[in-house]
C-alpha cells in the first residue's frame, strides 16, 4: 500500500447510525449475535430505546431539544393569564416579555419564575398590568400563567422549553434524535436497559459503564459561559 494512501482520511462527519444498528451493537454488548435475535427482541429493544430517552428527559436541559416558543395575537389577549403550551414541553428555561409602545422599537424585558405556592399567595390575581413573572403547571396538558394578567392584547409572550425528544422508530432505517458526541452514551444505556431481560449477569457491569459514559457525554452538554453570583444586598439591613 503506497504510504499517501495510508494518510488519506474520510473527509466525512455524517457517522449516524440507525437505531437498528444501535440495536444490534447493544445486544452483542449483552453477549447476544445478529442470528440470534428474533422479533421479541427487537420489540424490547424499541421499547427499551425509548425508556432511556425517558430517562434522559429528566437529565435537564439536554441542550439540542431546546428551542423558542411565542405566544402572541391572537392566542395572546389582554385581561388573559393562563395559556396551553405544548405537551411536549419538559422544561421551561427562560422567558421574556415583548413589549412595544408609542410607535418605539420593541424591547425584550426578561421575566421570573415562581411556584405554585407563590401564585397561590397573590391576593389579587386580576388587576391587569405588565406580567413579570410566569409560572408553569406541568400538567399532562401543561399551562402557563402570567401574572400579572397583561394589559396589551400586542405583547408578545416568548420562552425557551426543553421539549421530548422524538420517539425512537425501528422502522426504516430511523435514526435517534441525539447529537454526535451522545451517541456512544445512547448505545451503552441500551445495553444496560436490556441486559436485566436478555444478560443478568452483565447488568451490573454495564449499568457502572452506561453511567461513566453518560456523565461524560453530559459534561459536554453545556454552554461554556463564564458564571457570576452577585448577592442581593438591597434588603439587608443593620439592626441596632
Amino acid at each position: 500500500m503506497a504510504g499517501e494512501a495510508l494518510n488519506t482520511i474520510s473527509g466525512t462527519t455524517a457517522f449516524n447510525p440507525s437505531l437498528g444498528e444501535a440495536t444490534l451493537y447493544a445486544f452483542g454488548m449483552c453477549g447476544l449475535r445478529r442470528t440470534q435475535l428474533t422479533a421479541q427482541h427487537l420489540f424490547d429493544a424499541r421499547t427499551a430505546a425509548n425508556l432511556v430517552l425517558s430517562d434522559w428527559a429528566n437529565d435537564q436541559p439536554n441542550l439540542w431539544t431546546v428551542d423558542l416558543q411565542t405566544i402572541a395575537a391572537p392566542t395572546f389577549q389582554q385581561g388573559v393569564s393562563t395559556y396551553s403550551v405544548p405537551a411536549s414541553t419538559i422544561l421551561i428555561l427562560d422567558a421574556y416579555l415583548t413589549v412595544s409602545s408609542g410607535g418605539a422599537a420593541p424591547i425584550d424585558l426578561y421575566m421570573f419564575p415562581i411556584s405554585r405556592t407563590e401564585w397561590a399567595a397573590f391576593p389579587d390575581k386580576t388587576s391587569q398590568g405588565r406580567p413579570t413573572v410566569y409560572w408553569f403547571d406541568r400538567l399532562i396538558a401543561p399551562t402557563v400563567t402570567l401574572w400579572q394578567p397583561p394589559s396589551n392584547a400586542s405583547w408578545i409572550f416568548n420562552y425557551y422549553r426543553v421539549r421530548q425528544m422524538d420517539d425512537a422508530e425501528l422502522a426504516n432505517g430511523g435514526t435517534i434524535e441525539i447529537p454526535y458526541y451522545f451517541l456512544k452514551a445512547f448505545v451503552t444505556a441500551l445495553a444496560a436497559e436490556l441486559a436485566p431481560l436478555y444478560a443478568p449477569e452483565r447488568a451490573i457491569a454495564l449499568e457502572a459503564k452506561a453511567e461513566k459514559v453518560w456523565m461524560k457525554a453530559r459534561n459536554r452538554n453545556r454552554e461554556s459561559v463564564p458564571l457570576y453570583i452577585t448577592p442581593g444586598l438591597t434588603s439587608y439591613h443593620r439592626i441596632r
